[in-house]
C-alpha cells in the first residue's frame, strides 16, 4: 500500500506542475529582458533586436534588449544570465562563441548546465571585407599582399575567440598566409575601425556586414559558406576563390538560466517559431546572407555539444588563448 508520505510528494508533485502550466499560460506578465552579451552593432546585437521586436508582438509584453559586457567573449553578459532568476524574465542571445569560450577562459559558470536552451534562430556565413582604401579586389590580390607584407597587414575582430577571430585565424591556416589580428571589445568598435581605414581587413558577420558592402564602406573578397551566398551573387566563396576548403558559417540561439519551468520554454520555443515562420523575418535574414534554421529544444541540445567539440579543436589546434 501506498505510503502516506509517498501520496503526500506525489500530490505535491501534481500541484507544482498544475501551478506552473497555469503560470505559463499567464506568462509573460511584465516585460521580458533579452540579454546580448556583446556591445550594440555587431551581428549578435542585429539578430538580437530583430527578434526581440517581433517577439515583443507574439508575446504582448516586450522584449527589452540589455546589451551587456563588453570583451571577453560574451562571458560578462552570459554570468549574468547564468544567475538570473529562472522565471522565463531573463533570456540571452548566444552564437558560435558560447562554443568555443569554454576552450578559452575558465568560465564562471557551466556552458550547458547554467542554461535551458529554447531555440536556435538563424545561421549565416562570414564575409571576408577590406577597407576601399587596400588596393586589392580579390582574394587571391589579399593573399599575395599578405604574403609580400610579412604578417603586417592587419585583419579586425570582436575579440579573442570571436567569430571574426577563428574566421581569419582559419584563414590563415588554410592558405598558409600570416596576419596579424587586432582584437577589439566587440563586433560594431572593429566595424568602426575597419570603416574608418585604421585596421583594413575583417572576417564579418555577413549580417552585420551586408549593409556597409552595399553602401561602399567596405569592398567585399569572399563570403565563408562552400557556395556564393546569395545576397552578395556577384562575390565569390572564399573556397572558390583561392582558399579551397574554406568555410567559416556563425549561429545564433535563445537560452534561459537552468531550471526555469519547462512550460514556459516550451510557450517560447513555439513563439520564436512563429516569429521564424514570419515572411518578414526570412526576408530580413535573408535579405543579410542569412537563413532561418529550426530545432526542437532536445535537438538545440545536441547540437551546442557537437559545435563545443567541434570549436575546441579549432582552438587547441590553433594555439589561440585569451588574454
Amino acid at each position: 500500500m501506498p505510503t502516506l508520505h509517498g501520496t503526500l510528494l506525489r500530490a505535491a508533485g501534481l500541484l507544482l506542475a498544475l501551478t506552473t502550466a497555469v503560470a505559463a499560460q499567464d506568462y509573460p506578465t511584465k516585460p521580458v529582458r533579452l540579454i546580448i552579451p556583446f556591445p550594440p552593432g555587431g551581428s549578435n546585437d542585429v539578430v538580437g533586436r530583430l527578434i526581440a521586436t517581433h517577439l515583443s508582438e507574439r508575446l504582448g509584453k516586450q522584449v527589452v534588449v540589455d546589451n551587456r559586457g563588453a570583451g571577453a567573449g560574451g562571458v560578462v553578459g552570459s554570468e549574468v544570465a547564468a544567475n538570473a532568476p529562472r522565471d522565463g524574465y531573463t533570456l540571452l542571445i548566444i552564437s558560435l562563441a558560447h562554443a568555443v569560450n569554454p576552450w578559452l577562459y575558465k568560465l564562471p559558470y557551466d556552458p550547458i548546465k547554467s542554461f535551458t536552451p529554447i531555440a536556435i534562430l538563424a545561421s549565416g556565413p562570414n564575409v571576408l571585407v577590406v577597407n576601399p582604401d587596400l588596393p586589392v579586389h580579390s582574394v587571391k590580390d589579399l593573399l599575395a599582399a599578405a604574403k609580400e607584407k610579412l604578417g603586417q597587414l592587419q585583419y579586425a575582430s570582436a575579440g579573442i575567440g570571436s567569430f571574426q577571430h577563428l574566421g581569419g585565424e582559419l584563414f590563415k591556416f588554410t592558405a598558409g598566409v600570416n596576419l596579424l589580428h587586432v582584437p577589439f571589445k566587440g563586433g560594431g568598435p572593429a566595424m568602426i575601425d575597419v570603416i574608418g581605414g585604421h585596421t583594413k581587413v575583417m572576417f564579418s558577420s555577413l549580417v552585420q556586414t551586408t549593409p556597409h558592402i552595399r553602401s561602399g564602406k567596405l569592398r567585399a573578397l569572399g563570403t565563408g559558406g562552400l557556395t556564393r551566398n546569395p545576397v552578395l551573387p556577384d562575390v565569390p566563396a572564399i573556397a572558390e576563390a583561392g582558399v579551397p576548403g574554406y568555410e567559416a558559417v556563425n549561429w545564433w540561439g535563445v537560452v534561459a538560466p537552468a531550471g526555469t519551468p519547462a512550460a514556459i520554454v516550451e510557450k517560447l520555443h513555439k513563439e520564436i517559431t512563429a516569429v521564424q515562420e514570419s515572411d518578414e523575418v526570412k526576408k530580413h535574414f535573408a535579405s543579410e546572407g542569412a537563413q532561418v534554421v529550426q530545432m526542437s529544444t532536445a535537438e538545440f541540445v545536441t547540437f551546442i555539444d557537437k559545435e563545443m567539440k567541434k570549436w575546441e579543436r579549432v582552438v587547441k589546434e590553433g594555439g589561440i588563448k585569451a588574454e
